[in-house]
């Protein structure tokens, strides 16, 4: 195993001196002090982020905690008017510290790890991103089997037997590297222009495959074993990951992440997005939709609370039905209750409840 580290290093022009970030000599000399310094550089940027702020990006492989080679790899922009900041969706509704920390990820190309209990809009972020922006998205769901290879790409030695056997293809099984097809990484990396990538419920793999893909996801490049070659990323993907905490994610993993806490909407968040999603719904129904809403989430016995989801489809049924009197709510009229509670025991519970006018 080699004993190269890769990092990427975000210099700020007032914390190094330079003027030019292509003077590479400077820079050599300020991190070759040690490396510790480098680490303090990467992380003193989120107490030092201003408006306009230009970030110089620098690959740097250091070999035991001596720097060997350091690579100027390019610059952003972190300005707030920027045509490329996220502000929203327009079925998304965002909060101003949850724009903050897309942004800023962006900004430092750095991956974003969120959390929340399910129905939330974790994985909904990433799809408000690429709308907002206007690049394509590419999702990797996490499962528990998964291996980092199947993430990156997969070797198709069965066709390639296959060929080899009956002779009726017309590619040339001399050639692996036609039977390499990418993963869902893999295709991030070698995405003619730049994507977001959904790393979706990481929380289902196992430590060595969190650890490993933060590995990749650093270096941006990976190894092609059968065929000894290396795949490099054309383009940095935004990267966005997503857990429902079932699993503690290891330190090293959290370490080389952003990190932001969905809560679940309060009421007056939610009216919101209600809005967004039912901009002439009527408003005496969805003040009681909400507020019924909100008592059946506050039962603590409930083991799946309704989350936004369940919100937006049960008031889509209410308001298809046309026999429907929205002050029934208040009276513990609730239909429905199919769309809210997916679980047999809780829906037992809650229909028990109304039966016996124990709602409100």
């Amino acid at each position: 195993m080699s004993n190269n580290l890769f990092i990427i290093v975000n210099i700020i022009p007032f914390l190094t001196n330079l003027v030019n970030p292509r003077i590479n000599t400077s820079l050599s000399r300020l991190l070759k002090q040690s490396f510790s310094m480098a680490q303090c550089l990467h992380r003193s940027i989120y107490d030092r982020i201003l408006n306009n702020l230009m970030i110089y990006r620098v690959f740097v492989k250091i070999n035991k905690s001596k720097i060997t080679s350091i690579k100027y790899v390019g610059e952003n922009m972190f300005n707030r008017k920027s045509n490329n900041q996220f502000t929203g969706a327009k079925k998304y509704v965002l909060d101003e510290e949850l724009a903050k920390i897309v942004n800023i990820s962006m900004a430092l190309e750095m991956p974003l790890l969120l959390k929340g209990e399910p129905g939330t809009g974790k994985t909904m972020l990433a799809h408000a991103i690429t709308e907002s922006l206007k690049i394509p998205l590419i999702v990797l769901n996490v499962k528990s089997s998964m291996k980092l290879v199947d993430a990156l790409y997969q070797y198709d030695t069965l066709t390639r037997l296959n060929d080899s056997r009956f002779g009726d293809s017309r590619r040339d099984v001399s050639k692996i590297e036609d039977y390499i097809k990418m993963g869902k990484i893999g295709q991030a990396f070698t995405a003619e222009q730049k994507v977001v990538l959904l790393i979706d419920e990481i929380d289902k793999a196992d430590t060595d495959f969190q650890d490993d893909m933060l590995d990749v996801l650093d270096q941006m490049e990976f190894d092609i074993i059968e065929i000894d070659q290396t795949v490099s990323a054309v383009n940095r993907p935004v990267i966005i990951i997503t857990s429902n905490a079932k699993k503690d994610l290891s330190d090293p993993f959290l370490g080389r992440c952003n990190f932001h806490h969905i809560a679940f909407p309060d009421p007056k968040m939610m009216r919101k997005i209600i809005n967004t999603h039912f901009p002439d719904l009527d408003s005496i129904l969805a003040e009681n939709a909400i507020a019924t809403f909100y008592r059946l989430r506050d039962f603590n016995d409930i083991e799946k609370k309704p989350a936004t989801r369940e919100l937006i489809n049960w008031i889509r049924a209410l308001n298809a039905d046309a026999e429907f009197k929205p002050k029934n709510l208040s009276k513990g009229d609730i239909p429905f209750l199919g769309v809210l509670f997916k679980k047999s025991q809780d829906y037992a519970q809650i229909a028990n409840r109304i039966s016996r006018r124990r709602i409100f």
